[in-house]
Protein backbone atom coordinates (compact mmCIF):
# COMPACT_ATOMS: atom_id res chain seq x y z
CA UNK A 1 0.00 0.00 0.00
CA UNK A 2 2.87 2.36 1.38
CA UNK A 3 4.49 1.11 -2.65
CA UNK A 4 1.73 2.30 -4.24
CA UNK A 5 1.48 5.71 -2.69
CA UNK A 6 4.86 6.66 -3.26
CA UNK A 7 4.56 5.24 -7.19
CA UNK A 8 1.49 7.22 -7.04
CA UNK A 9 3.36 10.51 -5.88
CA UNK A 10 5.91 10.14 -8.15
CA UNK A 11 3.83 10.23 -11.31
CA UNK A 12 2.01 13.18 -9.71
CA UNK A 13 5.41 14.84 -9.73
CA UNK A 14 6.31 13.93 -13.03
CA UNK A 15 2.75 15.32 -14.87
CA UNK A 16 3.96 18.57 -12.19
CA UNK A 17 7.25 19.10 -13.78
CA UNK A 18 5.82 18.33 -17.58
CA UNK A 19 2.66 20.91 -17.10
CA UNK A 20 4.87 23.39 -15.51
CA UNK A 21 7.26 22.85 -18.85
CA UNK A 22 4.16 23.26 -20.77
CA UNK A 23 2.86 26.15 -19.33
CA UNK A 24 6.75 27.57 -19.73
CA UNK A 25 6.83 27.24 -23.23
CA UNK A 26 3.35 29.05 -24.17
CA UNK A 27 3.84 31.76 -21.52
CA UNK A 28 7.17 32.52 -22.92
CA UNK A 29 6.10 31.91 -27.05
CA UNK A 30 3.30 34.80 -25.81
CA UNK A 31 5.08 36.78 -24.25
CA UNK A 32 8.41 36.91 -26.48
CA UNK A 33 5.42 37.28 -29.63
CA UNK A 34 4.16 40.46 -27.74
CA UNK A 35 7.36 42.07 -27.20
CA UNK A 36 9.07 40.85 -30.75
CA UNK A 37 12.20 40.50 -28.85
CA UNK A 38 14.44 38.37 -30.72
CA UNK A 39 17.48 38.40 -29.87
CA UNK A 40 18.86 35.20 -27.96
CA UNK A 41 19.35 37.42 -24.87
CA UNK A 42 15.95 38.04 -24.92
CA UNK A 43 14.64 34.46 -25.96
CA UNK A 44 16.52 33.45 -22.67
CA UNK A 45 15.23 36.02 -20.56
CA UNK A 46 11.57 35.21 -21.61
CA UNK A 47 11.83 31.94 -20.60
CA UNK A 48 13.86 32.02 -17.54
CA UNK A 49 10.74 34.45 -16.45
CA UNK A 50 8.24 32.47 -17.57
CA UNK A 51 9.99 29.21 -15.84
CA UNK A 52 10.60 31.23 -12.69
CA UNK A 53 6.29 31.64 -12.31
CA UNK A 54 5.23 28.61 -13.70
CA UNK A 55 8.03 26.25 -11.48
CA UNK A 56 8.06 28.04 -8.73
CA UNK A 57 4.08 29.07 -8.52
CA UNK A 58 2.47 26.75 -10.23
CA UNK A 59 4.65 23.43 -9.60
CA UNK A 60 5.38 24.51 -6.12
CA UNK A 61 1.57 25.01 -5.35
CA UNK A 62 0.63 21.90 -7.12
CA UNK A 63 2.94 20.09 -4.99
CA UNK A 64 1.27 21.66 -1.49
CA UNK A 65 -1.60 20.97 -2.29
CA UNK A 66 -1.01 17.28 -3.42
CA UNK A 67 0.90 16.75 0.71
CA UNK A 68 -2.42 19.02 2.12
CA UNK A 69 -4.63 16.50 0.52
CA UNK A 70 -3.16 13.34 1.80
CA UNK A 71 -2.47 14.75 5.39
CA UNK A 72 -6.42 16.04 5.43
CA UNK A 73 -9.07 14.09 3.54
CA UNK A 74 -11.46 16.55 1.81
CA UNK A 75 -14.44 14.63 2.25
CA UNK A 76 -13.79 13.74 5.65
CA UNK A 77 -11.57 16.86 7.12
CA UNK A 78 -13.26 19.88 4.98
CA UNK A 79 -12.93 22.14 7.61
CA UNK A 80 -9.31 21.65 8.61
CA UNK A 81 -8.03 20.87 4.77
CA UNK A 82 -9.58 24.15 3.75
CA UNK A 83 -8.03 26.54 6.94
CA UNK A 84 -4.39 24.61 6.45
CA UNK A 85 -4.80 25.15 2.42
CA UNK A 86 -5.75 28.75 2.98
CA UNK A 87 -2.69 29.52 5.65
CA UNK A 88 -0.21 27.48 3.79
CA UNK A 89 -0.98 28.77 0.32
CA UNK A 90 -0.37 32.33 1.63
CA UNK A 91 3.16 31.30 3.61
CA UNK A 92 4.26 30.24 0.93
CA UNK A 93 2.61 32.48 -2.02
CA UNK A 94 3.69 35.63 -0.93
CA UNK A 95 7.52 35.15 -0.07
CA UNK A 96 8.05 32.81 -3.52
CA UNK A 97 6.73 35.80 -5.52
CA UNK A 98 8.67 38.44 -3.45
CA UNK A 99 11.77 36.29 -4.51
CA UNK A 100 11.24 35.95 -8.23
CA UNK A 101 9.95 39.30 -8.59
CA UNK A 102 12.90 40.25 -6.78
CA UNK A 103 15.28 38.04 -9.18
CA UNK A 104 13.45 39.46 -12.40
CA UNK A 105 13.65 43.17 -11.36
CA UNK A 106 16.59 43.82 -9.16
CA UNK A 107 18.78 41.21 -10.78
CA UNK A 108 17.78 40.23 -14.17
CA UNK A 109 16.76 43.80 -15.38
CA UNK A 110 19.12 45.70 -12.54
CA UNK A 111 16.49 47.85 -10.95
CA UNK A 112 17.41 50.18 -7.82
CA UNK A 113 16.76 47.78 -4.73
CA UNK A 114 15.29 50.91 -2.86
CA UNK A 115 12.18 50.80 -4.92
CA UNK A 116 11.22 47.31 -4.93
CA UNK A 117 8.48 48.71 -2.44
CA UNK A 118 7.51 51.26 -4.08
CA UNK A 119 5.12 52.94 -6.88
CA UNK A 120 4.28 50.67 -9.66
CA UNK A 121 6.61 47.50 -8.51
CA UNK A 122 4.52 48.11 -5.32
CA UNK A 123 1.44 47.06 -7.37
CA UNK A 124 3.21 44.47 -9.61
CA UNK A 125 3.99 42.37 -6.80
CA UNK A 126 0.11 42.52 -5.39
CA UNK A 127 -1.12 41.65 -8.99
CA UNK A 128 1.02 38.50 -9.14
CA UNK A 129 0.09 37.47 -5.13
CA UNK A 130 -3.57 37.98 -6.12
CA UNK A 131 -3.19 36.32 -9.56
CA UNK A 132 -1.32 33.02 -7.65
CA UNK A 133 -3.70 32.62 -5.24
CA UNK A 134 -6.19 32.66 -8.05
CA UNK A 135 -4.18 29.41 -9.12
CA UNK A 136 -3.66 28.29 -5.80
CA UNK A 137 -7.72 28.16 -4.98
CA UNK A 138 -8.19 26.54 -8.34
CA UNK A 139 -5.86 23.99 -8.03
CA UNK A 140 -7.57 23.41 -4.13
CA UNK A 141 -11.13 23.47 -5.66
CA UNK A 142 -10.15 20.83 -8.78
CA UNK A 143 -8.24 18.72 -5.84
CA UNK A 144 -11.52 18.87 -3.41
CA UNK A 145 -13.87 17.89 -6.71
CA UNK A 146 -11.52 14.81 -7.56
CA UNK A 147 -11.22 13.20 -4.06
CA UNK A 148 -15.02 13.94 -3.76
CA UNK A 149 -15.58 11.80 -6.73
CA UNK A 150 -13.35 9.04 -5.84
CA UNK A 151 -15.18 8.82 -2.84
CA UNK A 152 -18.23 8.39 -4.19
CA UNK A 153 -16.60 5.77 -6.79
CA UNK A 154 -15.89 4.03 -3.60
CA UNK A 155 -19.19 3.68 -2.27
CA UNK A 156 -21.04 3.67 -5.45
CA UNK A 157 -23.44 0.66 -4.49
CA UNK A 158 -24.49 1.99 -0.93
CA UNK A 159 -25.05 5.51 -2.58
CA UNK A 160 -27.19 3.92 -5.37
CA UNK A 161 -29.35 2.69 -2.58
CA UNK A 162 -29.08 5.73 -0.11
CA UNK A 163 -30.18 7.55 -3.32
CA UNK A 164 -32.95 5.47 -4.58
CA UNK A 165 -34.30 5.83 -1.09
CA UNK A 166 -34.26 9.14 0.05
CA UNK A 167 -34.99 10.31 -3.22
CA UNK A 168 -38.50 8.41 -3.16
CA UNK A 169 -38.96 9.96 0.03
CA UNK A 170 -38.28 13.65 -1.49
CA UNK A 171 -40.35 13.08 -4.07
CA UNK A 172 -43.19 11.47 -1.89
CA UNK A 173 -43.09 14.81 -0.12
CA UNK A 174 -43.58 16.96 -3.05
CA UNK A 175 -45.95 14.79 -5.01
CA UNK A 176 -48.55 14.17 -1.65
CA UNK A 177 -50.86 17.21 -2.08
CA UNK A 178 -51.02 18.74 -5.26
CA UNK A 179 -50.22 22.46 -4.92
CA UNK A 180 -53.41 23.15 -7.55
CA UNK A 181 -55.69 20.67 -5.38
CA UNK A 182 -54.93 23.05 -2.10
CA UNK A 183 -55.27 26.51 -4.55
CA UNK A 184 -58.83 25.08 -5.96
CA UNK A 185 -59.82 23.71 -2.41
CA UNK A 186 -59.27 27.42 -0.66
CA UNK A 187 -61.31 28.86 -3.88
CA UNK A 188 -64.48 26.43 -3.47
CA UNK A 189 -64.23 27.37 0.38
CA UNK A 190 -63.81 31.05 -0.14
CA UNK A 191 -67.09 30.50 -2.16
CA UNK A 192 -68.68 28.39 0.37
CA UNK A 193 -68.37 31.01 3.09
CA UNK A 194 -70.68 33.13 1.13
CA UNK A 195 -73.08 30.88 0.35
CA UNK A 196 -72.89 28.49 2.59
CA UNK A 197 -71.05 28.79 6.10
CA UNK A 198 -72.33 25.42 7.57
CA UNK A 199 -70.80 24.06 4.40
CA UNK A 200 -67.56 25.95 4.77
CA UNK A 201 -67.28 25.14 8.06
CA UNK A 202 -67.57 21.15 7.06
CA UNK A 203 -64.92 21.57 4.28
CA UNK A 204 -62.74 23.91 6.28
CA UNK A 205 -63.10 20.86 8.85
CA UNK A 206 -62.07 18.21 6.11
CA UNK A 207 -59.35 20.11 4.99
CA UNK A 208 -57.46 20.46 7.83
CA UNK A 209 -57.95 16.62 8.87
CA UNK A 210 -56.31 15.82 5.39
CA UNK A 211 -53.41 18.37 6.09
CA UNK A 212 -52.95 16.83 9.80
CA UNK A 213 -52.98 13.17 8.23
CA UNK A 214 -50.25 13.95 5.45
CA UNK A 215 -47.89 15.66 8.49
CA UNK A 216 -47.80 13.04 10.51
CA UNK A 217 -47.77 9.89 7.82
CA UNK A 218 -44.82 11.94 5.81
CA UNK A 219 -42.46 10.03 7.49
CA UNK A 220 -43.44 6.28 7.92
CA UNK A 221 -42.68 3.76 6.11
CA UNK A 222 -46.28 1.91 6.40
CA UNK A 223 -49.68 2.99 8.35
CA UNK A 224 -52.77 0.40 9.23
CA UNK A 225 -55.10 -0.03 5.90
CA UNK A 226 -58.21 1.19 7.84
CA UNK A 227 -56.39 4.89 8.66
CA UNK A 228 -55.60 5.07 5.09
CA UNK A 229 -59.18 4.40 3.76
CA UNK A 230 -60.57 6.42 6.29
CA UNK A 231 -58.30 9.25 5.27
CA UNK A 232 -59.05 8.56 1.41
CA UNK A 233 -62.67 9.14 2.32
CA UNK A 234 -62.28 12.33 3.91
CA UNK A 235 -60.03 12.77 1.17
CA UNK A 236 -62.92 12.23 -1.42
CA UNK A 237 -65.88 13.65 0.43
CA UNK A 238 -63.71 16.76 0.29
CA UNK A 239 -63.95 16.24 -3.45
CA UNK A 240 -67.11 15.65 -3.71
CA UNK A 241 -67.75 19.08 -1.97
CA UNK A 242 -66.08 20.60 -4.59
CA UNK A 243 -67.18 18.84 -7.68
CA UNK A 244 -70.85 17.49 -6.57
CA UNK A 245 -72.11 15.03 -8.63
CA UNK A 246 -69.32 14.78 -10.86
CA UNK A 247 -67.73 12.29 -8.45
CA UNK A 248 -68.72 9.04 -7.31
CA UNK A 249 -66.77 6.85 -4.82
CA UNK A 250 -67.03 3.15 -2.74
CA UNK A 251 -64.45 2.96 -0.28
CA UNK A 252 -64.96 0.14 2.41
CA UNK A 253 -65.39 0.95 5.73
CA UNK A 254 -64.26 -2.54 7.22
CA UNK A 255 -60.85 -4.48 6.28
CA UNK A 256 -60.42 -8.00 6.64
CA UNK A 257 -57.58 -8.08 8.93
CA UNK A 258 -56.76 -5.05 11.14
CA UNK A 259 -52.93 -5.75 11.08
CA UNK A 260 -53.18 -4.93 7.26
CA UNK A 261 -50.48 -2.06 5.93
CA UNK A 262 -50.41 0.06 3.38
CA UNK A 263 -47.38 2.59 2.10
CA UNK A 264 -49.25 6.25 3.33
CA UNK A 265 -50.40 8.53 1.17
CA UNK A 266 -50.59 6.48 -1.67
CA UNK A 267 -54.06 6.24 -2.12
CA UNK A 268 -53.96 10.44 -2.14
CA UNK A 269 -51.73 10.31 -5.28
CA UNK A 270 -54.29 7.85 -6.85
CA UNK A 271 -56.76 9.74 -6.20
CA UNK A 272 -55.69 12.73 -7.37
CA UNK A 273 -54.69 11.28 -10.56
CA UNK A 274 -57.73 10.15 -11.32
CA UNK A 275 -59.07 13.52 -10.87
CA UNK A 276 -56.41 15.14 -12.59
CA UNK A 277 -56.52 12.89 -16.08
CA UNK A 278 -59.94 12.58 -16.57
CA UNK A 279 -62.91 14.69 -17.22
CA UNK A 280 -64.92 15.18 -13.78
CA UNK A 281 -68.59 16.67 -14.50
CA UNK A 282 -72.06 16.03 -14.44
CA UNK A 283 -72.51 14.44 -17.34
CA UNK A 284 -69.54 12.38 -17.71
CA UNK A 285 -68.59 11.59 -13.65
CA UNK A 286 -65.54 10.27 -12.08
CA UNK A 287 -66.33 6.79 -10.27
CA UNK A 288 -63.62 5.84 -8.05
CA UNK A 289 -64.38 2.27 -6.11
CA UNK A 290 -61.93 0.53 -4.03
CA UNK A 291 -62.15 -3.27 -2.83
CA UNK A 292 -59.28 -6.04 -1.33
CA UNK A 293 -59.04 -8.93 -3.51
CA UNK A 294 -56.23 -12.09 -3.25
CA UNK A 295 -53.71 -10.03 -1.06
CA UNK A 296 -54.05 -6.33 -2.80
CA UNK A 297 -56.32 -3.32 -2.60
CA UNK A 298 -57.49 -2.73 -6.06
CA UNK A 299 -58.25 0.81 -6.71
CA UNK A 300 -60.67 1.59 -9.89
CA UNK A 301 -61.71 4.18 -11.79
CA UNK A 302 -63.35 4.51 -15.20
CA UNK A 303 -61.57 6.49 -18.03
CA UNK A 304 -62.54 9.75 -19.87
CA UNK A 305 -59.48 11.49 -20.16
CA UNK A 306 -58.88 15.03 -20.78
CA UNK A 307 -58.43 16.30 -24.32
CA UNK A 308 -56.13 18.68 -23.94
CA UNK A 309 -54.08 17.02 -20.77
CA UNK A 310 -50.24 17.57 -20.63
CA UNK A 311 -47.98 14.33 -21.50
CA UNK A 312 -47.73 12.58 -18.23
CA UNK A 313 -44.56 12.17 -16.00
CA UNK A 314 -46.65 9.31 -14.00
CA UNK A 315 -43.99 11.02 -10.89
CA UNK A 316 -46.67 9.80 -8.37
CA UNK A 317 -47.23 6.29 -9.87
CA UNK A 318 -42.99 5.54 -10.00
CA UNK A 319 -43.48 6.91 -6.26
CA UNK A 320 -45.76 4.26 -4.89
CA UNK A 321 -43.85 1.94 -6.80
CA UNK A 322 -40.40 2.96 -5.68
CA UNK A 323 -41.87 2.95 -1.95
CA UNK A 324 -42.89 -0.56 -2.28
CA UNK A 325 -39.72 -1.68 -4.07
CA UNK A 326 -38.04 -0.47 -0.97
CA UNK A 327 -39.89 -2.44 1.71
CA UNK A 328 -41.41 -5.66 -0.01
CA UNK A 329 -40.62 -7.91 -2.86
CA UNK A 330 -44.33 -7.78 -3.85
CA UNK A 331 -44.81 -5.30 -7.08
CA UNK A 332 -47.59 -2.93 -7.49
CA UNK A 333 -49.38 -3.85 -10.25
CA UNK A 334 -50.64 -1.43 -12.80
CA UNK A 335 -53.61 -2.46 -15.38
CA UNK A 336 -55.39 0.22 -18.04
CA UNK A 337 -57.40 -0.52 -20.64
CA UNK A 338 -60.21 1.62 -22.48
CA UNK A 339 -62.63 2.12 -19.81
CA UNK A 340 -60.98 1.46 -16.56
CA UNK A 341 -57.43 2.12 -15.15
CA UNK A 342 -56.95 -0.40 -11.68
CA UNK A 343 -53.95 -0.21 -9.68
CA UNK A 344 -53.51 -2.91 -6.98
CA UNK A 345 -51.61 -2.55 -3.93
CA UNK A 346 -50.03 -5.01 -1.75
CA UNK A 347 -51.31 -5.47 1.31
CA UNK A 348 -48.31 -6.02 3.98
CA UNK A 349 -48.40 -7.31 7.26
CA UNK A 350 -45.47 -8.42 10.15
CA UNK A 351 -43.07 -7.12 7.24
CA UNK A 352 -39.73 -6.26 8.30
CA UNK A 353 -39.03 -2.99 7.16
CA UNK A 354 -35.95 -2.86 4.79
CA UNK A 355 -34.93 0.68 5.97
CA UNK A 356 -33.59 1.00 9.98
CA UNK A 357 -33.60 4.00 12.15
CA UNK A 358 -30.11 3.94 11.17
CA UNK A 359 -30.26 3.95 7.98
CA UNK A 360 -32.85 7.02 7.29
CA UNK A 361 -29.95 8.78 9.25
CA UNK A 362 -27.27 7.57 7.52
CA UNK A 363 -29.87 8.37 4.09
CA UNK A 364 -30.09 11.84 5.81
CA UNK A 365 -26.27 12.23 6.32
CA UNK A 366 -25.69 11.53 2.63
CA UNK A 367 -28.00 14.00 1.29
CA UNK A 368 -26.72 16.73 3.86
CA UNK A 369 -23.68 16.05 2.58
CA UNK A 370 -24.68 16.32 -1.21
CA UNK A 371 -26.03 19.71 -0.53
CA UNK A 372 -23.30 20.99 1.12
CA UNK A 373 -20.93 19.67 -1.51
CA UNK A 374 -23.02 22.03 -3.74
CA UNK A 375 -22.86 25.09 -1.38
CA UNK A 376 -18.90 24.65 -0.87
CA UNK A 377 -18.44 24.35 -5.12
CA UNK A 378 -20.29 26.90 -5.65
CA UNK A 379 -17.95 29.05 -3.07
CA UNK A 380 -15.19 27.83 -4.43
CA UNK A 381 -16.09 28.83 -7.81
CA UNK A 382 -16.80 32.24 -6.49
CA UNK A 383 -13.91 32.39 -4.87
CA UNK A 384 -11.70 32.08 -7.92
CA UNK A 385 -13.94 33.85 -10.14
CA UNK A 386 -12.88 36.76 -7.47
CA UNK A 387 -9.15 36.03 -6.92
CA UNK A 388 -8.76 35.70 -10.88
CA UNK A 389 -10.63 38.58 -11.39
CA UNK A 390 -9.45 40.98 -9.61
CA UNK A 391 -6.05 41.24 -10.69
CA UNK A 392 -7.23 42.42 -14.30
CA UNK A 393 -9.87 45.06 -12.21
CA UNK A 394 -6.90 46.28 -10.48
CA UNK A 395 -4.78 46.34 -14.01
CA UNK A 396 -7.06 48.03 -15.61
CA UNK A 397 -7.94 50.85 -12.98
CA UNK A 398 -4.08 51.51 -12.45
CA UNK A 399 -3.32 51.32 -16.43
CA UNK A 400 -5.81 53.64 -17.71
CA UNK A 401 -7.27 55.91 -14.65
CA UNK A 402 -4.76 56.06 -12.05
CA UNK A 403 -5.48 59.21 -10.50
CA UNK A 404 -8.88 57.45 -9.21
CA UNK A 405 -8.20 53.97 -7.76
CA UNK A 406 -11.65 52.68 -7.91
CA UNK A 407 -10.73 48.52 -7.64
CA UNK A 408 -11.31 48.93 -3.74
CA UNK A 409 -15.23 49.36 -4.03
CA UNK A 410 -15.59 45.99 -6.43
CA UNK A 411 -12.36 44.32 -4.23
CA UNK A 412 -13.82 45.24 -1.00
CA UNK A 413 -18.21 44.74 -1.60
CA UNK A 414 -17.18 41.68 -3.97
CA UNK A 415 -14.54 40.49 -1.57
CA UNK A 416 -17.50 40.56 1.69
CA UNK A 417 -19.88 38.87 -0.57
CA UNK A 418 -17.17 35.95 -1.06
CA UNK A 419 -16.63 36.11 2.65
CA UNK A 420 -20.14 35.53 3.92
CA UNK A 421 -20.30 32.72 0.98
CA UNK A 422 -17.57 30.96 2.83
CA UNK A 423 -19.54 30.79 5.90
CA UNK A 424 -23.01 30.08 4.79
CA UNK A 425 -21.19 27.26 2.75
CA UNK A 426 -19.55 26.16 5.90
CA UNK A 427 -22.53 26.56 7.90
CA UNK A 428 -20.48 29.15 10.30
CA UNK A 429 -19.23 26.83 12.10
CA UNK A 430 -16.05 28.88 12.79
CA UNK A 431 -18.17 30.91 14.66
CA UNK A 432 -21.11 28.62 15.65
CA UNK A 433 -19.47 25.58 16.28
CA UNK A 434 -19.58 22.02 14.73
CA UNK A 435 -22.65 20.82 14.27
CA UNK A 436 -24.40 23.66 15.37
CA UNK A 437 -27.46 23.58 12.82
CA UNK A 438 -28.26 19.90 13.72
CA UNK A 439 -27.89 20.89 17.72
CA UNK A 440 -30.84 24.03 16.81
CA UNK A 441 -32.70 21.32 15.12
CA UNK A 442 -32.97 19.07 18.26
CA UNK A 443 -33.27 21.77 20.39
CA UNK A 444 -36.57 23.15 18.86
CA UNK A 445 -38.09 19.50 18.24
CA UNK A 446 -37.64 19.10 22.04
CA UNK A 447 -39.53 22.55 22.55
CA UNK A 448 -42.36 21.62 20.13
Amino acid sequence: MKANKEVYQIKNVKKGILLSLKITMVIGTVFLLIFRNFSLNGIMTNYLISALYSFGLGFGIGVINDWLSDKWDWVTQTNQRVAAGIITTVLYTVPVVLLIDYIIFIKIYDNNIENFFRGNFLWIHLFYIILALGVSAFLHARGFMIRWKESLSQEKTQHQIVAKTESAKFETLKSQIDPHFLFNSLNVLTSLIGENPHQAEKFTTKLSKIYRYVLEQRNKELTPLTEELKFAKTYMELLQMRFEDAVIFHIPTKVSNSELKIVPLSLQLLLENAVKHNVVSSSKPLKITMYEKEGFLWIENNVNPKETLAKSTKVGLQNITDRYGLITNKNVEIQKNNKTFTVRLPLLKNIEIMTTNNKDFENNSYIKAVERVGKIKEFYQNLITYVVMMPFLVFINLRFSPQFHWFWFPMFGWGMGVLFHGLEAYNYSMFLGKNWEEKKIKELMNDE
